[in-house]
């Protein structure tokens, strides 16, 4: 299979002002409003295709969620509002571009059988890639968000910007669709996820904690020029915390991520919040000991020290103990629903921080009272593959109508 850069030549065109547009494919503007760039820092689409997209990206969403059953151009006319005509224009590009397919026909009150449809998963993949402070992950997905091919490989985020981007492409350029069908086709683009903090909306990062020499690299358009395809860079714990929702994950929660560094992702009313800066979330540099143990942020007696000198003695349920106590101040602030732990240092002991940290989030019930109980906790699902199939989702979620990736 050709190299990423040479397969998106097959399947982009450049148009007005350097702006990198897909040929037919009928959803080529759903980027332009959340932060995915093509190789030029443009964003995709114009107006017209963007409103276009809009009503397609809502068609593309109801067809993910009926799965293999399929759902009528009636229903989705319902359940859009979209005239029965713009359904029927719609779909039928859809089909064209080989993203729907007819799935049989369905009874119907009246009349002739619906015919139904379904979406064709493997007509469109997207990369997500985890870079880590020690080491990179990176999946293939398709439509459904299924993973189709995975690699990892070590990784030093010190090494210097050429070393860890030549790593990035050549592990994304490393993946690869089973079979031969799509092998020769770009993915639509790849969502990158790291430390905080950075600047989701430009691309930006800024003083990665431990690394600051990557303050004010422009992370997404360096990789998108070497890529050929649209990029999109956020924190690892947003990344993970889109892919919950996106997975069915509901409701208000803050998804905590303890691995060589401790971050939130948080999702209010279904939807990933970033803050006015997209800088929310920076969860393990709340100060909870003053003049405690340093941390590599600058500060001392951080939530994230702490919980890394405890795992680093080997004591499990004190890491626990402090992870809970940062996780109650969540909790007592955004008054979430629920806990979601993950993380490489969650994985090894999974059970021994679900007890700790839901053993301080009970007691903090038992003191304020009410009777509604404590907040639960359990492991995000996933592993530790979570973040990078999230960054996945940074570039699919858009297309299927999500406004928050």
């Amino acid at each position: 299979m050709p190299p990423l850069s040479q397969r998106c030549c097959q399947s982009a065109s450049s148009g007005e002002n350097g702006r990198v547009k897909r040929t037919n494919d009928g959803i080529g503007g759903a980027y332009g409003t959340h932060g995915a760039y093509g190789a030029h820092g443009a964003p995709l689409g114009a107006n017209l295709l963007a409103l276009r997209s809009h009503n397609t990206a809502l068609v593309l969403g109801l067809l993910r969620t009926a799965g293999a059953e399929g759902i009528s151009r009636l229903e989705l006319a319902e359940r859009t509002g979209l005239t029965p005509q713009a359904v029927s224009k719609i779909t039928a590009r859809l089909r064209a571009d080989g993203l729907a397919a007819e799935a049989g026909r369905r009874a119907s009150t009246g009349g002739k059988p619906r015919t139904v449809l379904r979406l064709v998963p493997e007509a469109g993949h997207a990369v997500g890639v985890h870079l880590d402070r020690d080491e990179l992950r990176a999946v293939l997905v398709d439509l459904d968000g299924a993973v189709v091919d995975r690699r990892r490989a070590p990784l030093d985020l010190g090494a210097g910007e050429e070393a860890v981007l030549a790593r990035v492409a050549g592990v994304v350029e490393a993946l690869r669709v089973p079979g031969t069908a799509g092998a020769d086709r770009a993915p639509l683009g790849v969502g990158v996820a790291l430390p905080g903090p950075l600047d989701h909306e430009k691309g930006v990062l800024h003083r990665v904690t431990g690394f600051p020499e990557w303050d004010g690299f422009p992370l997404r358009d360096a990789l998108a020029r070497r890529l050929g395809v649209p990029v999109v860079v956020d924190k690892d714990t947003n990344a993970a915390a889109l892919g919950l929702a996106v997975g069915g994950e509901g409701g208000s929660f803050a998804y905590l991520h303890l691995g060589t560094g401790l971050g939130a992702g948080l999702v209010i009313g279904g939807s990933v919040y970033r803050g006015a800066r997209t800088g929310a979330g920076e969860f393990g540099h709340q100060v909870v000991q003053l003049d405690g143990r340093p941390c590599t942020c600058g500060a001392r007696g951080c939530v994230e020290a702490l919980c890394l000198d405890a795992v680093a003695r080997g004591d499990v349920a004190e890491a626990a103990r402090v992870l809970g106590a940062g996780a109650a101040n969540l909790v007592g602030l955004l008054d979430i629903d629920l806990v979601l732990l993950g993380g490489r240092t969650v994985a090894a002991a999974p059970e021994e921080f679900v007890r700790g940290v839901g053993a301080v989030l009970a007691a903090r019930a038992r003191r304020e009272g009410g009777g509604d109980g404590s907040v639960p906790v359990r492991v995000a699902p996933g592993g530790v593959r979570g973040v990078a199939e999230g960054a996945a989702q940074l570039v699919l979620a858009p297309l299927f109508g999500r406004g928050d990736a």
